[in-house]
């Protein structure tokens, strides 16, 4: 489905803060050789997961809604967890919560119009829309294993496995992006040079990294 200009210049500025994300973490753990967790990475998580919120929703694309709702309310814990909610006032993390709220309230609004345009989209055939939604529930399920690891050690960290399960997920949603001719999920998928960057790293042994 072609879609007006201004629909995918929301998309691409979605992406463009995902992929500043991307490389803000990248130089962080290419400086430490470790696999930190910058409040950036988190603030542009939010910033980009929004608009892709509505990006999602004028491309009567389900796959894309139901990846960001499962990773949204994770970006706000992280941010919560680096103490930025605490210096903000509280009405900030309050709207928010309620955005994604509001736009699935207004693509259920009217029941036979979702399934109609969301899950019997004839430019997205059922198969390829499972598939889709498959990727964005890999891709975004790295986030869950961030959280709990990150509850289990009482901070925000980035594991070794959030890195594979990133590069698992983008392969797919790349796969799902050139069949959907939306080059804007592709373009989006940059990001999968830093996760296998990441992985090489934390499985670089300490004393390779450190050369005396």
């Amino acid at each position: 489905m072609d879609s007006p200009f201004w629909i995918y210049a929301i998309g691409l500025a979605a992406q463009v803060f995902y992929t500043g994300r991307v490389l803000i973490q990248w130089y962080r753990a290419e400086k430490t050789h470790t696999s930190p967790s910058p409040t950036l990475y988190w603030l542009f998580s939010i910033a980009g997961s929004t608009l892709l919120f509505l990006y999602g929703w004028l491309r009567k694309d389900f796959s894309i809604l139901f990846g960001e709702f499962l990773a949204y309310y994770i970006y706000m814990w992280n941010l919560k967890a680096k103490g930025v909610y605490a210096r903000i006032p509280r009405s900030v993390p309050i709207i928010q919560a309620v955005i994604p709220l509001l736009v699935l309230a207004a693509v259920l609004r009217h029941p036979a119009d979702f399934r109609t345009e969301f899950l019997q989209n004839a430019d997205v055939p059922l198969g390829l829309l499972l598939f889709g939604s498959a990727g964005q529930f890999i891709f975004k399920m790295r986030f869950v294993y961030q959280l709990v690891h990150s509850i289990r050690h009482q901070e925000s960290l980035m594991p070794l496995m959030f890195w594979i399960i990133a590069t698992l997920g983008s392969l797919m949603i790349i796969v799902y992006g050139i069949i959907r001719h939306d080059w804007v999920l592709v373009l989006g998928q940059i990001g999968i040079v830093a996760s296998i960057r990441n992985i090489i790293i934390l499985l670089t042994p300490r004393h390779e990294k450190d050369p005396a």
